[in-house]
């Protein structure tokens, strides 16, 4: 009797042990992490994060990291360009669940064509139209490089939290209209906005957008303001 409940014990204690070293959703320990934090500066400037190099890595590159298609569409907004974006929702990564959205690179001649070719528009919001991309354009937008990083981390991060993984910022931007703060880090290419109510943003782009991108932030805040 004795003896059976030693291997009971003990397989209840490897149970446990096998169930430590898995991730939600049953996942195993990855043996190559792909955190938000480990960013990659190489000798020419490109940014790397989650194993994929901006204006270099591809979508294709994209869904074999995450394991899942994901959504691509178009969207135009009243002011400013067209955009080229894959929507990834729900995705795992070294035991983190975060939806991501990719930018794809794309010039203004092919950006056009696509929203000429495309099978359907709708509106989003009062400012913003959706295209769905033909079959065709779907397969060759595959193939383009993902220019930015969004990652949105299903978890609430706390300013703790991310001084700890992310360091210090350079800056701090918060805009009087929502209340969110940007944490800008230039050398990086980062920009994490911190929302009070809501998802946090981690924001991943080449060095040369950085600046632009938190002036803009600037000056639509100070016009909110006058």
């Amino acid at each position: 009797m004795e003896k059976k409940i030693i291997f009971w014990v003990v397989s209840l204690s490897l149970v446990a042990v096998a169930l430590a070293v898995l991730l939600p959703g049953g996942r195993t320990v990855d043996k190559h992490p792909r955190l938000p934090w480990d960013i990659t500066i190489s000798t020419d400037n490109k940014i790397e994060v989650f194993d994929l190099t901006l204006n270099l890595s591809r979508l294709t590159d994209a869904r074999e990291v995450f394991q899942v298609q994901g959504k691509i569409n178009m969207f135009i907004a009243k002011s400013g360009n067209p955009a080229l974006e894959a929507y990834f929702e729900r995705v795992f990564l070294s035991g983190l669940r975060a939806d991501f959205i990719l930018v794809l690179k794309a010039d203004e001649d092919l950006l056009q064509k696509l929203y000429d070719r495309g099978s359907r528009i709708s509106r989003t919001s009062d400012t913003i139209h959706k295209v769905e991309l033909s079959s065709e354009d779907q397969l060759l937008a595959a193939n383009l490089p993902i220019e930015l990083i969004n990652y949105i981390p299903a978890a609430n991060l706390d300013e703790s939290l991310i001084l700890s993984r992310f360091g210090k910022p350079s800056e701090k931007i918060t805009e009087t209209e929502t209340g969110v703060t940007h944490w800008i880090y230039p050398e990086k290419g980062l920009s994490i906005g911190v929302n009070p109510e809501g998802k946090e943003l981690i924001q991943y782009m080449p060095l040369d957008r950085i600046k632009p991108y938190y002036d803009s932030i600037s000056i639509n805040n100070a016009d909110y303001e006058n």
